[in-house]
């Protein structure tokens, strides 16, 4: 219709039983549109409610490994990880540091790495650091295309 005045587009609204709906209200001038307000925002729920349907919640699974691990639960957990990634899910490693293993935290990073690549199909999203007697990873998929 173009650029008409307010009481002109209420009362084109009017005659026409619809509802005048303003679009754009930061544009200048503002743009409305002349259409039942009722259907717009079931339609719009509806469209909502599918986008929500659709969206994949990714979990924060957790292994965690020792600071002397030996190969075979280090290989049970690099195995475990892996499924969880193959799930789409987002691993957390940790190492919990007992006693005197507080002095050798650079043994953990270096399992921490180790462990980071014994996953190819992943990448570290945040890098291993040490928070109070804990050391934590964390490890995301790849994007598959």
């Amino acid at each position: 219709m173009g650029i008409v005045s307010l009481r002109e587009a209420l009362a084109a609204a009017e005659a026409a039983n619809l509802d005048l709906v303003k679009i754009a209200p930061q544009a200048t001038p503002p743009v409305c549109k002349i259409l039942n307000y009722g259907k717009y925002r079931f339609e719009q729920q509806k469209r909502e409610k599918e986008n929500k349907k659709n969206q994949k919640v990714a979990e924060v699974k957790e292994v965690r490994l020792s600071l002397n691990i030996d190969t075979n639960d280090f290989n049970t957990k690099a195995n475990q990880a892996a499924k969880f990634l193959e799930g789409g899910h987002k691993v957390k490693v940790s190492i919990r540091f007992r006693g005197r293993e507080m002095a050798h935290s650079a043994l953990g990073a270096e399992v921490m790495q180790r462990f980071a690549e014994a996953l190819p199909q992943a990448h570290t999203d945040k890098k291993p650091m040490l928070e109070g007697r804990t050391m934590t990873m964390l490890l995301i998929p790849n994007a598959t295309k």
